[in-house]
Formats: structure tokens, sequence, C-alpha cells
């Protein structure tokens, strides 16, 4: 028979036991009941085919898996963009390192941690037939956009094309007046993006268009990237971490099936239309994704020798401060890349 004391030795034993049970079990129940991390991240422009990636991390749970509440907002033009990051009413953005350096320069508190983007998308973009190389650019008429990110460094083309400025007519324009006017055949050309007019305007006129691009006359500058805000790097670098591991894996699933993103793309914003420049703008983008044509290097990574670059190019040609020429690392890091 069991005494009353010897029973209850072992009745404390057990309790101590289950509570030690209990107790270690606390960590992984309370992971699982954590609530996700709320982030914003804001697009340099209205969606289109460019932003796929992105759209088919959040459609297939990529940011919710890595316990991020994410939601994407469109935007207006980088300038806003990084002027929201830096406001901390977004966590992050997509916007040109160009516009985002000298933001910084100002005293924007942002960084990039990560270029999509490390050739630029700048380019000539005409229809067939109006010009057909560099050399049919004089006398032509060209639309440009004051403020854009490729506009500054049309003086830099055409140096090394070896054309004087002069030698073309450049007509100022908003966005959209500077589409209209090459549609309706008032002028030759526009300076633009080739992931954006260069992939939709084919379909608007239904016929080709050439694409004189900026890098093949050696202009190398990086141009879409991942923002955020110093203070978010250093006070929730975890969640920077996850979000820079979906983002990543989300790209890379894009790079081996486009029409599947582009597809995921048209069903959850049906409205942009244009299915085929949509898949075309991401083609285009993906083009862009590496200074070079070696896949190996995984989106994102940057040689900082291309930031210097860049900046060289800013300070002689994109109004941006010599005395704010400083070391790359100011502008980017490479610390929450997977």
């Amino acid at each position: 028979m069991i005494s009353r004391r010897t029973l209850a030795t072992h009745l404390l034993s057990g309790a101590i036991a289950l509570g030690l049970a209990a107790a270690s079990a606390l960590p992984a129940a309370a992971q699982a009941a954590k609530t996700p991390d709320k982030a914003v991240l804001m697009l340099n422009w209205y969606v289109y085919g460019e932003h796929a990636p992105f759209i088919l991390g959040l459609k297939k749970g990529y940011y919710a898996e890595e316990g991020i509440d994410l939601e994407i907002q469109e935007g207006r033009g980088s300038a806003v963009t990084i002027q929201a990051v830096g406001a901390g009413t977004a966590t992050f953005g997509l916007a040109d390192i160009g516009v985002m350096i000298k933001a910084v320069a100002k005293g924007a508190p942002v960084k990039t941690i990560g270029v999509l983007l490390q050739r630029t998308p700048g380019a000539v973009v005409a229809p067939e037939g109006k010009i057909n190389g560099p050399k049919d650019l004089p006398g032509k008429t060209i639309m440009f956009t004051p403020g854009d990110a490729v506009t500054p460094i049309w003086p830099l083309y055409l140096k090394k094309l070896g054309i004087p400025e002069g030698a073309v007519k450049m007509v100022a324009a908003d966005a959209q007046a500077k589409l209209n006017a090459v549609v309706n055949n008032q002028a030759d050309g526009l300076i633009g993006f080739t992931t954006e007019q260069g992939a939709r305007l084919p379909d608007i006129m239904n016929k080709p268009v050439t694409m004189l691009r900026y890098t093949d006359a050696g202009v190398n500058l990086v141009s879409l990237g991942i923002v955020a805000n110093t203070d978010t790097l250093a006070k929730r670098a975890d969640m920077v971490k996850r979000f820079m591991r979906a983002t990543t894996r989300a790209v890379e699933e894009a790079e081996k099936n486009p029409k599947a993103a582009i597809d995921i793309l048209m069903e959850a914003y049906p409205k942009i239309g244009l299915p085929d420049a949509q898949l075309r703008s991401l083609q285009y983008s993906q083009a862009l994704y590496r200074a070079s044509d070696d896949k190996s290097t995984r989106p994102f990574r940057m040689n900082p020798a291309l930031m210097d670059e860049s900046l060289e190019i800013l300070t002689q040609y994109g109004g941006l401060d010599p005395s704010a020429r400083s070391k790359a690392q100011d502008y980017f890091t490479l610390e929450f890349l997977p």
C-alpha cells in the first residue's frame, strides 16, 4: 500500500514534470501564435509587368510564410516613394537608386538593401522606321519628361555616341503627353524605359518599335532597388531579412516562369490590360537584373564598383553635388540579403 506521504510526493513530482513540459513548449507556442509583422511596400509607379514578382510573392504566400503581413501600394514616381519611406509611411519602397542617392545627399534617412535593376532601362523608343539606329538621331524630334530618372543622363548618352546635344530637337512633356505625341506622329520618338514605354508602345500602336538602349552605348547606371528607412534597418533587422528572403524567392520564381508570374499579375490587376505588353515589361526588366549576363549571381546582389560608377555619372550629369560623392557603402548594404 502506498502511504499518503509517498502518494503526495508522486503527485508533486508529476505536477512539476507537467509544469516543466508546459514551460518548454511555451516558446514554440508563442512563436506559432505570434502576430505577423505588418509592412508596406510602395512601388515606384502604377502596377505593370515589371512588378509581377512582388505580386507573385504576395499571392503565393511567400511573405506570409516569413511572418510578414505585407501590403503593396502603387506609387507615383520614385521621389514620392522615397519620401514615404523616409517619413515612415511605407516600410519598403521600390525606387530608382539614382533618385534615392540625391535624396540621401539632402538628408533623407534611407538606404538601398538590394539593387534589382543593375543596368538602366533608359532608352530612346521610336516606332519602327522612324529611327533605325543612333546615326539617325540628328534632326529628329524626341520627347522627354523633365525630372524623370533617365533624361538627366541624355547628354552622356549623346557624348558616348559622338552626337552634339543641339543636333536633336528635344520637346518637354509629362509622361502621358510624351507618349501621345509619339502615337499621334507628332514626334519621332521619346526618352523612356524599355520596361515601360518600350513594352507598351507595340501594342498601343499595333506596330514594332526600335529601342536605342543607353546600355548599348556603354552608359552603366544602376536603376530600381529596394529602399528602407535607416531606423527600420537598425530596429527591425530580422524582419528586413525575412522580407528580402521572401522577395528574392519571388524574383527567382518569376525568372523561372515569367508567363506564370504575369498570369498571377493579371488576375490580381485585370484592369491594367495588355497582357503581352506586361510580359515584355517583365522580360525586359529581368534582362537588367545583373550587371553582366552571368546568371549565377542571385538577384539584388551588386558589386560596389557599380555603385561607384553610378555615383560618378550622377556627379557629372545627374546634378549630384560633388561633396556628396562619398563611398558606395553610404548608400547601400548587402547585409540583409539571403
